[in-house]
């Protein structure tokens, strides 16, 4: 999607003419196609001519069929191993090692003999001969090398073993240790290493067939649903397993081993990249990062390419906030940050724009003590009143209303606005403190009364306080101190529904544009 947009914008700024936003476009562009694509390895070992038992005629099919399909479906690197004996096997693994090194997915497959000995799997080489179970520790590649091996991977690590046939090698081994025993197929696995799954073409202690096919029922199932792109791994192993059933009549079940997190993991990722099956949080990322895209160009094109994608929800009325900001003329008022509190000392010119169509009727202002005590102008405009008198009236109001954040007031000045030129700023004024509307209203603290002079001096002492005044300034003091305390702890943790609470019981005034912004932030994450 972002790799679309960037293109889209591509187009728009050539059609204006703006080289140097070309540019710009165009490098998003690559940028974002560099972050999206992940490397993936694979290894793929096929071992079907055994020395001293009898051969097995699909694992070399079976290795070729999958190397394809594997690379058909773009991995990066894919190499394939037929018939190894015990150095190439562990030699092939240690190069592959390095290979993952530097992977964000990394698959091994394996079709073959394999056993368990006493609780731990092996994979065969060609050449073993294990003429008694101790043997299988240095003639036998352990299962968990295999999975050490391809740790290193960044995002997915994945072990497919179509490897649980009939141990050819159990009678003719001699048993060193009496409590040490051969079982039938392989024994069950648990990953230590998250994101990472071992598929056996068989349930742990079950045979599965080596087929009399073209390629074994296993492998048949995964060369049909792993290359599917944009579906999840598992949702994959799954339709293997429920075809491996219906071929075999129910006598041999697949099965995985470990386990992954909440995200889509496809083996092959879909070139569309907006399939029904990515999560929600993930289009909205997208849509996010899209928009900073076209902020980063800021003009009406970029906009105009983004709402194209994204022509509704929350990021698509910010950007039409964004276009009618950009139809404001240049002399517009600039904003105040919202984290100023105090009244501005230099209000702007008054506006010399002539008056365009005629203004709306004004609405007398109504009565209430607060609305008057923010916005103490004329109740009434003047018929002769110019355009920039209505401005620079309407910009004092507005900054008044800045400094207070009063959500009714500011809703009433909306309705009362006059000047069309300040009605960007006002919206996102609004927007600014939706947030806010459930946070008690200020509290008015009286103004301290005023300092005298000593005689004989040049200073002013601090007035005296009557004992109860002096009371409550020392539990005030306290209870800031405490709350100080309380809305540090709360940075630090930035649990939202604490911060909340927080800001709906804090008492102490002097706090509050502090919880205010630590309000809005988290909100905005």
């Amino acid at each position: 999607m972002a790799v679309r947009l960037a293109k889209r914008l591509a187009k728009s700024l050539a059609k204006w003419g703006l080289g140097w936003l070309l540019v710009l476009a165009g490098a998003l562009a690559c940028a974002v196609s560099a972050v999206a694509a992940e490397r993936r390895v694979a290894l793929v070992i096929g071992n079907g001519d055994y020395r001293t038992v009898p051969v097995l005629a699909n694992p070399g099919r079976d290795a070729a069929a999958v190397s394809a399909m594997l690379k058909g479906a773009g991995f990066d690197t894919v190499e394939l191993r037929q018939d190894l004996g015990n150095l190439d096997l562990k030699r092939a693994l240690r190069e592959f090692m390095q290979t993952v090194r530097d992977a964000d997915i990394a698959l091994v497959y394996f079709a073959g003999h394999g056993i368990e000995v006493s609780g731990v799997n092996y994979l065969l080489p060609t050449d073993a001969r294990l003429k008694s179970d101790f043997d299988a520790e240095d003639e036998g590649l352990s299962l968990d090398r295999v999975v050490r091996a391809i740790e290193p991977a960044r995002r997915l690590r994945v072990v497919i073993l179509d490897a649980c046939r009939n141990n050819p090698f159990q009678n003719r081994m001699q048993r060193t240790v009496s409590v040490r025993a051969a079982g039938a197929g392989l024994a069950k696995v648990e990953p230590a290493v998250s994101d990472t799954l071992v598929a056996y073409a068989a349930r742990a202690g079950s045979v599965a067939e080596d087929g009399a096919g073209e390629h074994s029922p296993f492998t048949a199932a995964l060369l049909k649903h792993l290359p599917v792109p944009g579906l999840d791994i598992r949702v994959a192993f799954g339709r293997v397993r429920d075809e491996v059933l219906r071929a075999t009549n129910g006598k041999q079940e697949p099965f995985v081993y470990g386990s992954l997190g909440g995200a889509t993991a496809a083996l092959v990722p879909d070139p569309r990249g907006d399939d029904a099956s990515d999560p929600t949080g993930r289009r909205l990322r997208e849509t996010r990062r899209d928009y900073e895209f076209a902020e980063r160009v800021g003009t009406k094109e970029a906009w105009g390419s983004f709402l194209a994608a994204h022509p509704t929800g929350f990021y698509a009325d910010l950007a039409r906030a964004q276009v009618g900001k950009l139809t404001v003329s240049t002399g517009a008022l600039p904003e105040v940050p919202p984290e100023s509190r105090p009244l501005p000392q230099n209000l702007p010119k008054p506006l010399t724009k002539p008056l365009t169509k005629p203004l709306p009727e004004t609405r007398p202002r109504s009565e209430d003590p607060a609305t008057a005590a923010v916005d103490p102008g004329p109740k009434a405009l003047p018929p002769a009143a110019g355009r920039a008198d209505v401005c620079q009236r309407d910009a004092e109001t507005l900054a008044r209303l800045r400094a207070r954040r009063v959500p009714e007031e500011i809703l009433r000045f909306r309705r009362e606005l006059a000047c069309e030129e300040l009605r960007p700023q006002l919206a996102r004024l609004i927007e600014s403190t939706a947030a806010e509307e459930a946070l008690p209203p200020p509290k008015v603290v009286p103004d301290p009364e005023p300092l005298r002079p000593v005689p004989g001096s040049g200073r002013s002492p601090a007035p005296a306080l009557p004992p109860a005044s002096a009371a409550r300034a020392a539990g005030a003091s306290g209870t800031c101190e405490q709350e100080a305390q309380t809305l540090a702890r709360l940075r630090a943790s930035r649990d939202a529904q604490e911060i909340g609470r927080f800001a709906r019981s804090f008492a102490c005034q002097d706090l509050r544009p502090q919880v205010l912004r630590l309000r809005e932030s988290v909100l905005e994450e």
